[in-house]
């Protein structure tokens, strides 16, 4: 009877953990503050919340392109973060944590994009990925 107890399924290994993002104090506060976001993606080209502000602001002035392009910088950097914290490409990236915040921002904003250019597939990858981070983000 292998893969069943009492008829029925367990995983032995359990769910994969929550991947928690380090806090970027400086960067956090330049744009709390009110730095101009593009100044603080210079000065901090990792931090996706950074990215994520240019991508809202592009996205709200019907810069779809340069959201997208925003967007997709952010998500990048933010998988880079992710995996050098554990991240093995799925498992839980809560909202509830505020450092993983500018990773989801910029997923959220590259979707939003990728709607608006009529990218079907990416938009549908991109749901899907906020619904494996934290299912209370995905539409």
């Amino acid at each position: 009877m292998t893969g069943h107890l009492g008829g029925a399924h367990r995983d032995l290994l359990g769910p994969p953990p929550e991947t928690l993002l380090p806090a970027h104090p400086e960067a956090d506060a330049a744009l709390a503050g009110g730095t101009p976001p593009a100044e603080v993606a210079a000065a901090h080209p990792t931090v996706s919340a950074a990215w994520a502000a240019l991508a809202e602001d592009a996205l709200a002035g019907g810069r779809v392109i340069e959201a997208y392009a925003y967007g997709r910088t952010g998500y990048h950097r933010g998988l880079d973060a992710l995996r050098r914290n554990g991240w093995k490409g799925y498992g839980p990236v809560p909202w509830r944590h505020e450092p993983n915040r500018g990773f989801l921002r910029c997923v959220i904003e590259l979707a939003k994009a990728s709607e608006a250019i009529g990218e079907t597939a990416e938009t549908t990858r991109l749901t899907d990925l906020l619904r494996d981070c934290d299912p209370t983000l995905a539409p």
